[in-house]
């Protein structure tokens, strides 16, 4: 084994350590180093000198020995030194309490009897500041804001022998940032704050805060966005800088009043048409509002008030967009609820009535704006006519005669209704019309016609219609007369009410005949002694008609369909009166009276013939009235003789008459007014020839000849 190494010198610099120096051992490899505290120690194995044992215990008292080796095995320990282990290093808790200061404060170390601490800048600058102290806490003031300081402290015993160094470094916290600006963005709600940059200051936080809210931005440069503001609110705005070693002051508040909040609880309401209020609820910050007014034909109008309700004009049918801004010096507020409102449609314009029919109105109009419907009412008489339609037109039926309406035509909008307050036109209906109560005549050719009045100051025209023309009469009473209506004529009379408001349907027709015309013309011509033919024009409208010819000795009378007719029975030479009566199919009669009749006068009775010398002839006759003139006719083959006597006699001659002939004799009476009569009997005489004179005078009647 090698020799027992001798200690120089044992000594401890650090708390956990003692370092040992010895005279090296030839032949040594390797030494170990012992040291013991009672019954515990700590061995370490070091190639040569110095040798340092770790692992003891701060202020410790320790034997320390060493001991050499090598192959053959270990020396005996070397003589001890006794050496105690420096204190411990303070444990240093440091803070920054202000940004211009830092407190340190540490537990006790045991065996201390004081300790040093000392503070400089780590970069260098400044000087060092140094403190000792029993106590187990300092502060440094009047420090650099946001600089690194290295700290160092450490214990000593009673000795005065420094134990171990505890080093850190501390951060003194940042100064408060200066120059806050806060910059608001209305439209987006959010600020951006900014500040000058603070010396040391790793991050900054910017609070914002009104009452119980709070928001914050958290940034590491020199601004920050604070989002999500609320309108209506004023906010304090401050700035912490932040470092490892703590925060600052905050700043100032910096007061942020926020734009104001949209305007609620709007409400629109047309006062009086034409005028529009808007009104809200008052909002908080909001200094003045702005209502704007578009309407939907583009046209914009404003209003400015500190108060919180507008007035505006408006026109009926116009939707407006209602929107209300509140203004502060932060700007406008946020847009709110936009309201619509639309006006009442207008009132239609342009009215026209037109009676289509006596009881029925076409009523028209122009369109207006706003309107969806229409709605026409006609009051008046007993009762209301309603019409509704969307087209601008509208006819009212059913309408009472000679009654006034008010007619009012409302537009309908679906969403405001109806317009109000239209003005009613006033239209009066035609007259009713009248009821014809009676007919009647009142002359010739003059009918009287009545009726029911029923209209109040009408104007009543009666016409009676045929093929004849048209007859009229008028009255504003219940009466008029048709004058000079044509005879034998059919009419179809009714009758029809006028008035400034228009013409009455025409009332019920009522059938008229007026009496058959009597004829123009009435011929009599006498047949016979006692056959007298009255012919006679046609009469218009007769059907059948009845003659008479009447006298103090009897009367002769025909009814017929013709217009001619043969009345028997005819007394000759009578004085007759002579009428006629024209009958309708209806049996209207017209009773006609013409001019007198006289019968012509009686036939001879007795003609005869006698034989004159120097071949005459005497024709010879009874006349039934002395006071009446005859003519005697001869008409043979050879001849045709007449002669006339002087009044009062009863016979005239022939003179040389042919013999040797038939001869037929006719007497008649002779007047001045009518043609020679015919229908007097005629004989049939032959006239024979003896020698050169008129022979034997024979009567040839029917199928017998009478010699005279």
């Amino acid at each position: 084994a090698p020799d027992i190494p001798v200690i120089d010198q044992a000594y401890s610099k650090l708390s956990n350590s003692i370092t040992v120096e010895w005279r090296a051992v030839p032949g040594a490899t390797n030494y170990m180093l012992t040291a013991q505290d009672g019954d515990s120690f700590v061995e370490t194995t070091v190639k040569n000198s110095p040798g340092t044992v770790t692992g003891l215990k701060p202020a410790t008292l320790y034997r320390i020995t060493v001991r050499s080796i090598n192959s053959g095995g270990k020396s005996q320990p070397s003589p001890f030194r006794k050496v105690k282990t420096v204190l411990a290093a303070p444990i240093l808790s440091v803070r920054s309490p202000s940004c211009d200061s830092i407190a340190v404060s540490w537990r006790a170390v045991h065996m201390a009897a004081g300790f040093s601490v000392s503070l400089m800048r780590s970069d260098g600058l400044g000087k060092v500041l140094k403190q000792n102290t029993t106590n187990t806490s300092l502060i440094f003031t009047n420090l650099d804001p946001g600089t690194l300081y290295t700290i160092k402290a450490y214990a000593w015993n009673a000795n005065g022998m420094p134990g171990d160094d505890f080093i850190h470094n501390q951060r003194t916290s940042p100064n408060t940032p200066v120059d806050v600006k806060v910059a608001f963005n209305s439209g987006a709600l959010r600020a951006v704050v900014s500040w000058m940059p603070t010396e040391g200051a790793l991050t900054y936080s910017v609070t914002v805060s009104s009452g119980l809210l709070k928001l914050r931005c958290n940034t590491s440069s020199a601004s920050c966005m604070v989002p999500s503001l609320q309108c209506s609110c004023e906010y304090d705005v401050s700035v912490t800088a932040h470092n490892d070693a703590g925060s600052s002051e905050p700043t100032d508040a910096v007061s942020l009043k926020m734009i104001p909040c949209a305007p609620v609880n709007i409400s629109i309401e047309e006062d009086e048409p034409g005028h529009l209020l808007v009104s809200w609820s008052s909002v908080s910050l909001g200094h003045y509002y702005v209502v704007f007014v578009k309407s939907d034909d583009g046209l914009e109008v404003h209003c400015n008030t500190s108060h919180t309700q507008c007035h505006f004009q408006s026109d009926c049918g116009f939707t407006y967009f209602i929107s209300v801004f509140a203004y502060n010096k932060a700007g406008q507020s946020p847009l709110g609820d936009v309201l619509n409102y639309t006006t009442a449609p207008c009132c239609p314009s342009d009215f026209r009535a037109v009676f289509v029919s006596s009881d029925t109105v076409r009523v028209t109009w122009a369109p207006v704006r706003g309107a969806d419907l229409y709605e026409t009412r006609a009051a008046g008489g007993s009762g209301a006519v309603l019409c509704r339609d969307t087209a601008t037109a509208c006819s009212l039926s059913a309408l009472q005669c000679s009654t006034r309406y008010n007619i009012t035509v409302l537009s309908f909008s679906e969403a405001r209704g109806s317009s109000a307050s239209c003005a009613p036109h006033y239209v009066a209906t035609a007259p009713c019309s009248p009821e014809i109560k009676n007919i009647s005549k009142e002359g010739v050719s003059v009918i009287s016609v009545q009726w029911q009045p029923n209209n109040e100051e009408a104007m009543y025209v009666v016409t009676a219609r045929g093929e004849a023309g048209l007859w009229h009469c008028t009255s504003t009473r219940n009466s008029c007369s048709l004058m000079d209506l044509p005879c034998g004529s059919a009419f179809s009379v009714s009758a029809i009410a006028r008035s400034p408001a228009g013409q009455s349907l025409p009332s019920y027709s009522i059938p008229l005949e007026t009496a058959p015309c009597c004829p123009n013309d009435l011929v009599l011509t006498q047949v016979t002694q006692s056959v007298t033919n009255v012919s006679w024009s046609v009469g218009r409208g007769a059907q059948t008609y009845v003659t008479t010819l009447e006298s103090p000795k009897g009367q002769a009378k025909c009814h017929t369909l013709q217009n001619y007719c043969l009345l028997g029975c005819i007394t000759c030479g009578t004085n007759y009166t002579v009428s006629l009566r024209a009958i309708s199919e209806t049996g209207l009669t017209s009773s006609c009276t013409y001019q007198g009749y006289s019968s012509s006068a009686c036939c001879p009775s007795g003609v005869k013939l006698y034989r004159l010398s120097n071949n005459g002839i005497r024709v010879f006759w009874r006349a039934s009235d002395e006071t009446i003139n005859y003519n005697a006719d001869l008409r043979g083959s050879k001849g045709n003789f007449s002669c006339t006597p002087s009044s009062g006699l009863s016979h005239c001659d022939i003179t040389k008459i042919p013999c040797g002939d038939v001869y037929t004799v006719l007497v008649v009476p002779v007047t001045n007014k009518r043609p020679k009569l015919t229908f007097c009997p005629k004989k049939i005489y032959s006239v024979t020839c003896s020698g050169s004179s008129v022979g034997m005078v024979i009567y040839r009647g029917k199928s017998n000849a009478k010699h005279i």
